[in-house]
């Protein structure tokens, strides 16, 4: 071999460690290519049914405004009222369906900010020890004791996108937004579900802050 020609083997492995250093040393080629999807998560709610008895009525059902990015979740036509301390009101905040077994109000920093409550960042259902807030219906009210957080920013996956990427539930990835505003969003907590479609979740400031609805590319990466 002539003095500065690399062989074949060493290109190939310098290839698989810059493989490995971007997608993590299991990711193997698998004939599966994700579709990378970016939606901003506006500020929601989630309730029990005994919560949604109590706001519209006994026996009340949500009624879906429209499907999401995830089959089984939707939008529903219903919405409700937040009252944060110092009697300050959130209007028009949408319930997103079908009924969960727990209640949880998901806010971005400037909504909790407006609404006077120190919300924590957690994991969706992840509400112990979280603060509460009052809901208003047209039927009634709720003092939920619980439950007001600002959603930690994730990526749903199914199994086949988490071998693509070479991770596993409960990792950390970095998503990287070209923009005007070009930013690189870190530690998105990874969550998968075989029945997913690959989705990125982050809130409304970062999305505003990143002009997410002008960019023209999204990566995800392992960091």
């Amino acid at each position: 071999m002539s003095a500065g020609v690399i062989a074949r083997d060493q290109v190939e492995r310098l290839v698989r460690q810059s493989l490995e250093r971007s997608f993590g040393a299991s990711a193997q080629p698998t004939g599966h290519k994700p579709n990378l999807v970016v939606n901003i998560s506006a500020r929601h709610c989630h309730l029990n049914q005994a919560a949604v008895d109590i706001l519209f009525g006994p026996g009340y059902k949500l009624t879906a405004m429209k499907k999401l990015y995830q089959d089984t979740d939707f939008a529903a036509n219903e919405t409700v009222s937040i009252v944060g301390p110092r009697q300050r009101l959130l209007p028009n905040v949408r319930i997103l369906g079908p009924c969960r077994d727990f209640n949880q109000l998901e806010l971005a920093f400037t909504d909790a900010i407006s609404l006077g409550i120190d919300a924590p960042v957690r994991m969706s259902g992840s509400i112990a020890g979280t603060p509460g807030c009052l809901m208003v219906g047209p039927k009634g009210s709720i003092e939920l004791p619980e439950g007001v957080i600002r959603a930690e920013r994730h990526v749903h996956m199914s199994d086949k996108d988490a071998a693509y990427y070479g991770v596993k539930a409960g990792d950390r990835m970095n998503l990287r937004i070209e923009s005007d505003c070009p930013t690189t969003l870190e530690g998105l907590l990874v969550r998968i579900n075989p029945s997913w479609k690959m989705e990125v979740h982050i809130d409304t400031d970062e999305g505003n802050a990143s002009n997410l609805s002008n960019a023209h590319k999204v990566t995800l990466v392992k960091p």
